[in-house]
């Protein structure tokens, strides 16, 4: 993993806009419908050519696929996993990621049906079966990057963990969690190991560790802690054996629009975050519910080598960051955790989570320039190229 030692490097959390023609075959191919192959193929390559090379020209340093060959991580690991199939369709109240939050705003989200749990069933022995589909992933993201001639830093591909799976996967097969939860971690290790063997940064996405608290409201804050911490246990040995340099951890608290009034803080979760075996760790840090946690740093330190990518920009407003609060946020974080430490990154993947992609576009073009003010006050001697 590169770190921010002549300036500080920029990054994103992974999701960017795909195009209409290429989300409308995605639907289908996901729906089970008919859609022409050869086509769908051909338009993923180019949607991670065009990605690629807009990361760049943007500036951005580590870049990755922006997820385009998957319409979301629910739809994606279905397909990857044998012993899966699709849910009912049946209300799960139990799933909402805004729990919690439903319960004070109940006018706000009535008649939403944002769950992002129980849409799939596991039935019998879970069993890797996305050879296929990964490698197409990494063949698509090796020729984006030759046709943009190294002006890059690194790469990385995204995967999901076992505790996120787990939420939106029901369990009707394992006779206990433990067993589930270690299954799970056992087939993705397959997906894991082949990112890092193909030289690119693995992206751990694991958005539960945060809104879990929102899902599970019966359950006090030590209750949740215990059972998270089974989790990361869960992650951490499906890790296992794999080189932390070549992997980082990325939490949200769920990417919907909301109040977020009863987000679990980074506080009461933070050592679970640092106790994956990951050498980079991406945090929210832009949202009005958790931008004040840079003052966890304060008493948390970031153990020895590892880095951490706070959001600078985020998906919550359709408003574009100025460069000098990109930078002052930067400068903030490098006070507390060290420059070399400290990578620019986003909330959560904001192209497609704005009002439209353009925006989401701008605001990566003034993390940018914010990481380069920020580049010129840390290391006012001068900085490497």
């Amino acid at each position: 993993m590169q770190t921010s030692r002549e300036r500080i490097l920029v990054s994103h959390a992974g999701s960017l806009p795909r195009p209409p023609e290429l989300r409308e075959m995605l639907e289908a191919k996901n729906a089970g419908r008919p859609y022409d192959r050869d086509a769908f193929d051909r338009a993923v390559r180019e949607a991670v050519a065009d990605a690629v090379r807009r990361q760049v020209e943007i500036g951005i340093d580590i870049v990755n696929d922006g997820e385009l060959s998957k319409l979301s991580f629910t739809y994606y690991v279905r397909e990857r996993l044998a012993g899966v199939v699709p849910s009912d369709g049946a209300s799960h109240e139990h799933g909402r990621i805004y729990g919690r939050d439903a319960v004070d705003f109940p006018e706000f989200f009535g008649g939403r049906d944002n769950q992002r749990g129980r849409e799939a069933v596991c039935v019998a022995p879970l069993r890797y079966v996305g050879q296929e589909a990964v490698q197409a992933d990494i063949a698509n993201l090796k020729a984006a990057l030759a046709g943009v001639q190294g002006r890059y830093v690194d790469a990385f591909l995204p995967a999901v963990a076992p505790g996120t799976i787990e939420h939106w996967l029901t369990n009707e097969h394992y006779e206990t969690d433990d067993e589930y939860l270690d299954a799970i971690g056992e087939a993705m290790r397959e997906e894991y190991r082949a990112i890092v063997d193909a030289g690119f940064i693995l992206q751990i996405d694991d958005p539960d560790l945060g809104d879990g608290w929102q899902v599970h409201r019966e359950m006090s804050v030590a209750a949740y802690h215990r059972f998270a911490d089974r989790r990361i246990e869960a992650l951490n040995y499906a890790l296992r054996g794999l080189p932390e340099e070549r992997i980082r951890f990325h939490i949200c608290w769920g990417s919907y629009h909301g109040p977020h009034l009863h987000d679990i803080p980074l506080r009461e979760i933070i050592d679970l975050v640092l106790k994956v075996r990951a050498q980079v760790y991406s945090i929210e840090a832009a949202t009005p519910a958790h931008e004040h946690e840079w003052r966890v740093f304060r008493d948390v330190k970031l153990p020895e080598g590892k880095a951490l990518m706070p959001g600078v920009v985020g998906h919550c407003s359709d408003f574009v960051e100025h460069p000098r609060l990109v930078a002052d946020r930067l400068i903030k974080y490098a006070n507390l955790v060290g420059k070399e430490n400290v990578i620019a990154g986003t909330d959560c993947g904001i192209p497609p989570r704005v009002g439209h992609p353009s925006v989401g576009w701008a605001k990566y073009e003034a993390m940018v320039e914010g990481a380069r003010l920020a580049t010129r006050e840390l290391w006012p001697t001068g900085v490497g190229a």
